[in-house]
């Protein structure tokens, strides 16, 4: 049995470094490997068709990840949005969402078999892809994110556990089997996914597939214990929380939720329902909620994953989006813009509900909007200086 406690700062920074520095060697692996022969075409029949009789499975009959006995300093960090993803290896990501169903009461309210909570858990790991962004790990972000939520805005005082559980969920399943390559490359290179879809959301779509095609193997099947009727429930909260991760529909989930904001009432089913969409939005994009240390690495793997898409989009003669293309996009430009007007109008919008939000999140975005600002001026300053050592 092993202990995982909260290390020593020493200890700490020392494991985080070792974490991010392997995080960028596999980045340039994963480089190489897409554009190595057997990857130009993404073989997306990986998963079978959801007509198929056969359900994605274990690559292992039973769960072998250890047992972890958590300190009560873990489970107290656990629920802070400035909990440091970085510290923690596979096996222990998987415990800690464990420790998640069990602490919010989804086991109980699930009446989930603790042995399939592991079977599931595993079989969702093995279903994420070595990305340089979207893989395990930012799953894991994304959860812990969602979970940190749940008990800052005390949702347990305004929606049933139910819910809880779905949202929970979602946030796991939100981007399984993610190929690396976003909607526009889907439906502008006209991939399977975009073709079964018909160009709407089509990794979205897939996304929630994969995780109902997960759930219908009976030995991962976390709700088996549930009637029909709340599976259907759950079943359609989850469909639709994961949809609403789609960037293209920003616009339309923010207007609808700002429209209600001002009457926003519990007891209304599309109000709650909406919040439910903006909170797992929130979480999906969270990264700089979190301290400048925890939240730059991830714009590293972002913008590789970026670039990684535009270089094949160039080797396709595919259209290339400014902000993917390694040429014409900066840590600070492309972070700028996103915090000014994405991030900080959503979560300010969510903070009028929840007054918490505002301390513990909405700050740390201002903060961090005036560090790359500050990021900015220093890297045009550099260019600058560069331009007139040329002239």
């Amino acid at each position: 049995m092993f202990i995982i406690c909260f290390l020593s700062l020493f200890l700490a920074n020392g494991l985080k470094e070792v974490e991010i520095e392997k995080c960028r060697r596999d980045i340039k692996e994963i480089k190489r490997e897409l554009f190595s022969s057997e990857k130009k075409v993404i073989d997306y029949n990986r998963i079978s068709s959801l007509s198929d009789e056969k359900k994605i499975s274990l690559k292992r009959n039973i769960p072998t990840y250890p047992k972890y006995t958590l300190s009560q300093e873990t489970i107290d960090y656990l629920k802070q949005p400035t909990f440091d993803i970085w510290y923690w290896e596979p096996n222990e990501m998987l415990s800690l969402l464990e420790h998640m169903y069990h602490e919010i009461g989804l086991v109980d309210e699930f009446n989930i078999n603790p042995i399939t909570l592991k079977r599931w858990l595993l079989c969702v790991q093995e279903n994420y892809r070595n990305n340089p962004f979207h893989n395990f790990r930012h799953c894991f972000c994304v959860a812990q994110m969602m979970y940190g939520m749940i008990h800052l805005c005390e949702l347990i005082k305004f929606m049933p556990v139910e819910d809880l559980g779905i949202l929970l969920t979602a946030a796991v399943c939100h981007d399984l089997d993610h190929p690396g390559y976003n909607n526009t490359y889907q439906i502008n290179a006209r991939t399977v996914l975009a073709i079964r879809y018909n160009d709407i959301s089509p990794l979205e779509n897939h996304h929630c597939a994969v995780a109902f095609q997960i759930l219908s193997n009976p030995e991962c099947n976390i709700f088996s214990n549930c009637d029909q009727e709340k599976f259907k429930r759950i079943r359609a909260g989850m469909t639709m929380l994961i949809l609403a991760t789609d960037m293209a529909r920003h616009t339309e989930i923010m207007d609808k939720f700002n429209s209600v904001l001002p009457v926003f009432d519990f007891k209304n089913k599309e109000h709650v329902d909406t919040l439910k969409m903006v909170l797992i939005k929130c979480c999906d994009i969270s990264n700089e909620v979190r301290p400048m240390e925890v939240s730059e690495p991830w714009v590293d793997c972002l913008l590789e994953e970026y670039f990684n898409q535009a270089d094949r989009e160039k080797l396709e003669g595919l259209p290339v989006a400014p902000f993917m293309d390694r040429e014409k996009v900066t840590k600070p430009s492309a972070q700028i813009g996103f915090i000014k007007f994405v991030l900080l109008p959503m979560f300010e919008n969510v903070a009028k509900l929840f007054p918490k939000i505002e301390s513990n999140m909405v700050v740390q975005l201002q903060g961090a909007l005036e560090r790359y600002k500050e990021m900015k001026i220093h890297e045009d300053a550099m260019k600058s200086n560069q331009t007139i050592l040329k002239s």
